[in-house]
């Protein structure tokens, strides 16, 4: 089977998360506008806070606050915890391409860097990219990843930290574990991206995987992010 529609296949059997108790006023369609937002640039001293939701509760489990600390070739957004503790940092390079993404857990590096938002502004724009990532502090190893991203729709959404206007983008990917018992690795996102802000303002993700010898599908545990302060 070609290896995109097996990827959108299987996304299909994750459970959305509107299945889920809801965490935040869900979006309204609108028209796309009629001249697209550029994506702001970064500068040193940006800052977003987002609330982490579990979307089957609807409690905040965290408060994480990322910051631009360096603009360059390549750019360095600073994490920390509603604790004050220091979480690893996200890289991009350039601006939209990312390098080291912490939001999985565990900090993965991709090479070459996939796309961190779409590269065009546009609900009919696609993409399907081939990468290899390795989890930080493990170099050495490193495993497949294929994304396939694609534009839904411009949607007006209201989190805590007011009411955006969005492109609603969705990631399907479909990667190889560094664990070599679990097949069939599959993860979904939903991403409400504002270019005004040059951040997402919502982000759902789930995930599935299965065990050899099992035959089960195992959920990845879900999570909900909404932006609730920036400047």
């Amino acid at each position: 089977m070609n290896p995109l529609r097996r990827l959108v296949i299987s996304s299909a059997a994750l459970a959305p998360l509107g299945c889920a108790t809801a965490t935040f006023d869900r979006a309204l369609p609108v028209a796309t506008p009629k001249l697209i937002p550029g994506v702001r640039q970064p500068q040193i001293g940006q800052q977003w806070t987002y609330l982490k939701i579990n979307p089957f509760t609807s409690k905040v489990t965290d408060v994480i606050t990322e910051r631009v600390e360096i603009v360059g070739q390549r750019i360095t957004i600073s994490r920390s915890n509603q604790n004050g503790g220091t979480l690893a940092s996200e890289i991009q390079g350039p601006w939209g391409s990312i390098i080291s993404d912490p939001h999985w857990g565990r900090t993965i590096n991709f090479s070459p860097p996939i796309p961190f938002w779409p590269e065009q502004m546009q609900a009919n724009w696609s993409k399907q990219v081939s990468s290899r990532y390795s989890i930080s502090g493990y170099p050495d190893n490193s495993f497949g990843w294929q994304l396939y991203m694609y534009g839904a729709g411009w949607e007006k959404i209201k989190v805590p930290a007011g009411e955006f206007t969005c492109l609603r983008f969705q990631n399907l990917i479909n990667f190889q574990s560094d664990d070599a018992n679990k097949y069939d690795c599959i993860r979904h996102e939903v991403i409400w991206f504002a270019p005004e802000i040059g951040r997402w303002v919502a982000r759902e993700s789930s995930g599935s995987y299965m065990v050899g010898g099992v035959g089960a599908v195992y959920m990845e545990s879900s999570n909900v992010w909404q932006l609730s302060a920036w400047k």
